[in-house]
């Protein structure tokens, strides 16, 4: 077929649209009436679970999975967790008792018995806080609250014990480098490298921490330091699970966030069955509305049809024209069904915005979402056309005239 008869068939192809106007509007309308619903519903149900595992993958205390029992762990096997494909982060903890030490600023401002929690490079809790330096530290929220400190500041830490019936303190001046927000810690605790953690650990057994302003106790001896045990993250919500089960079969006691994320990943398969169910439902209904209203329309224009093939167009050329007309509806129904979902969509975020806490869009499809709707539209009037196609090359023009 040569380019000039294809520009023929569509100029041919949308006259026949608008003379028949009314007809074309009913076949768009009810092309519209399921598209805009089904965008509609595949924005809620993409954006309500879309929101629901940014929320979990972005919250580092969903990936966090804390061992509840002590044990002794060489630097080793902390490092061998480390090396692990599933797991993003992972320290040495110290026994509890050592985890623990005076804040001090003044006489009026001070914390007894605040965490010290040892961090590192790509602490998901820290971000992009880094502490370089031993006598750096990051706070959180409540501690530098109720020290009345900030970046920049100095505080000093302090730690007691009890060495051959007589109480010593140790001291050390630390720099606040951070203020970490409440959102994801809400205690009064500072986190600093592992070195001021086993610092404590050996000043508290009776050893020699001139760090700490202490020059009694017994030499420090130069050993792999023991773990209690660890902070540990996984990688991304998908590996804890895994991660949590393996600790299980080492006899580790765990506990971690699995079900909020196992709700969610079950919310995400029960709206997929129900959107699956439905848009099939609508889908399966469209089809066979767009087959009888293609099929009415061809029988309607036999003699129209009778007329091209006499005037030299092939019996392609007559199927290329009715598929055509098929596609050109298909698009302006999706045109029309987009921009209601459009219009939709804002309602139902304005009307969601005040119960929730972030800004997030509830309805949202992305642009991908849109131009897969799109093709997968144009695919399905493809389909349906050619059966009216295949209708229309099996009329015969000398039969068709004779009715007239």
């Amino acid at each position: 077929m040569s380019f000039n008869r294809t520009l023929l068939l569509g100029r041919l192809a949308l006259q026949d649209l608008w003379y028949d106007r009314i007809i074309s509007f009913c076949i768009i309308s009810s092309l519209v009436a399921v598209i805009a619903p089904l965008l509609l519903l595949f924005g809620l149900r993409f954006g309500i679970v879309s929101q629901l595992q940014d929320d979990l993958a972005n919250d580092p205390r969903n990936l966090e999975i804390k061992m509840l029992s002590s044990g002794s762990y060489e630097q080793s096997w902390i490092e061998q967790l480390r090396q692990r494909p599933d797991v993003g982060f992972a320290i040495g903890l110290t026994r509890s008792l050592n985890t623990l030490a005076d804040l001090q600023v003044d006489n009026r401002h001070f914390i007894e018995n605040a965490e010290v929690i040892p961090t590192d490079a790509g602490d998901p809790l820290l971000g992009k806080l880094e502490i370089l330096h031993e006598n750096e530290v990051v706070l959180t929220q409540e501690a530098a609250r109720k020290l009345a400190v900030k970046v920049g500041d100095t505080l000093t830490l302090r730690v007691s014990r009890q060495l051959e019936e007589r109480r010593e303190w140790g001291h050390k001046s630390l720099t606040v480098i951070g203020i970490l927000p409440a959102t994801y810690f809400n205690r009064a605790a500072i986190f600093t490298q592992p070195t001021l953690l086993l610092m404590l650990e050996y000043f508290r057994d009776g050893y020699t921490i001139s760090a700490l302003g202490v020059n009694s106790g017994q030499p420090i001896s130069i050993k792999p330091p023991l773990y209690a045990r660890a902070r540990l993250y996984a990688k991304s919500i998908d590996h804890v699970a895994n991660l949590e089960r393996d600790l299980q079969a080492q006899r580790i006691e765990t506990t971690s966030r699995l079900a909020d994320i196992e709700n969610v990943k079950s919310i995400n398969r029960v709206l997929g069955i129900i959107f699956n169910t439905i848009a099939a439902t609508a889908l399966i209904g469209c089809i066979a509305s767009l087959i009888g209203s293609f099929i009415a329309n061809v029988d309607r224009k036999r003699k129209h049809i009778a007329v091209l093939r006499l005037l030299g167009f092939t019996s392609s050329a007559v199927g290329v024209y009715v598929i055509l007309q098929g596609c050109l509806l298909s698009l302006l129904a999706y045109v029309g069904g987009y921009g209601i979902y459009l219009i939709a969509s804002q309602i139902f975020n304005r009307a969601l915005a005040g119960s929730q806490a972030t800004d997030q869009m509830l309805c949202k499809i992305t642009l991908g979402h849109s131009l897969l709707a799109m093709a997968i539209t144009v695919v399905v009037a493809l389909l349906v056309a050619s059966i009216g196609a295949y209708r229309a090359i099996n009329i015969e023009p000398a039969q068709s005239l004779r009715e007239v």
